[in-house]
């Protein structure tokens, strides 16, 4: 009876023990998958959240521009394996700003409507500011065009181009003219926002605020918490509910819409 007993405590304390192991490597495995995903995930950009005087909080990817990528999705950003941002504005699928690389549209080929050839909004001929990089003079340039046949780059197989809307940052009376005439949607009502803008380093940050706010409170904002980098100008990207981030750090959703096009980190 008392070895039954004393067979039965050790096989329980032998069973506990067991248990334990099992979940302690489980646990482990878990930790090393954990760690290997997130090493396979760029690293190569800078994160900061700051919140402006006006209450704009600000959450921007700061990077490069060898390691940008513009890519097509179709679906909201924090459901893709990517790092980045949404990108520019888009109907039912059809891309609505420019989105090229090297000469060629992310859907599509060069003329098709909605491959990203074009910048598209009410009126078929709009011209809007497209943010250009010339990987041949390491440069950005803000280019007010219709179509990427326009763009002036110094050789059309090396650069990339997102079309968006004006920011203007260095003109302190005629930016909202221009970003009038340029079409930005809902530009005086409270709205989700996103924009991409460089310094004189040629440093890139990708910006995306969930507060709602109109694009004068967001330009204010931009000029608050990042005018210490020496910035040059930038466009807006699709706001409200396309208003997306995704990076190690934060996961924005905006309405949890899907979107078609975002700027992807590459390392």
């Amino acid at each position: 009876m008392y070895n039954s007993r004393l067979s039965q405590l050790l096989l329980t304390k032998f069973n506990r023990n067991h248990l334990i192991l099992i979940a302690f490597v489980l646990l482990l495995i878990s930790i090393i998958s954990y760690y290997q995903s997130d090493f396979a995930r760029p690293h190569h950009y800078h994160f900061t959240k700051q919140k402006a005087s006006n209450g704009v909080v600000l959450h921007t990817i700061q990077t490069t521009p060898d390691n940008i990528r513009l890519q097509a999705i179709d679906t909201n950003v924090t459901q893709t394996p990517y790092y980045g941002i949404n990108g520019g504005f888009f109907w039912e699928g059809a891309l609505l700003s420019i989105a090229v690389i090297n000469d060629h549209p992310l859907k599509g080929l060069p003329g098709d409507y909605g491959s990203g050839w074009y910048n598209t909004g009410v009126d078929t001929n709009l011209r809007r500011g497209t943010l250009v990089w010339d990987d041949i003079t390491k440069h950005f340039s803000i280019q007010v065009v219709t179509h990427a046949g326009e763009l002036n780059v110094t050789d059309k197989q090396h650069y990339w181009a997102q079309g968006g809307v004006s920011m203007r940052l260095n003109d302190s009376f005629g930016w909202e003219n221009d970003m009038i005439l340029e079409q930005m949607p809902a530009y005086d009502e409270s709205r989700m926002r996103t924009a991409i803008v460089y310094d004189n380093h040629e440093n890139i940050y990708m910006i995306v605020t969930p507060t709602n706010c109109t694009i004068a409170e967001f330009r204010a904002a931009i000029l608050e918490k990042l005018g210490d980098r020496k910035l040059v100008d930038g466009i807006y990207l699709d706001g409200d509910g396309s208003s997306q981030m995704q990076c190690r750090y934060v996961q924005l959703k905006g309405d949890q819409r899907q979107v078609y096009q975002m700027l992807t980190l590459i390392q």
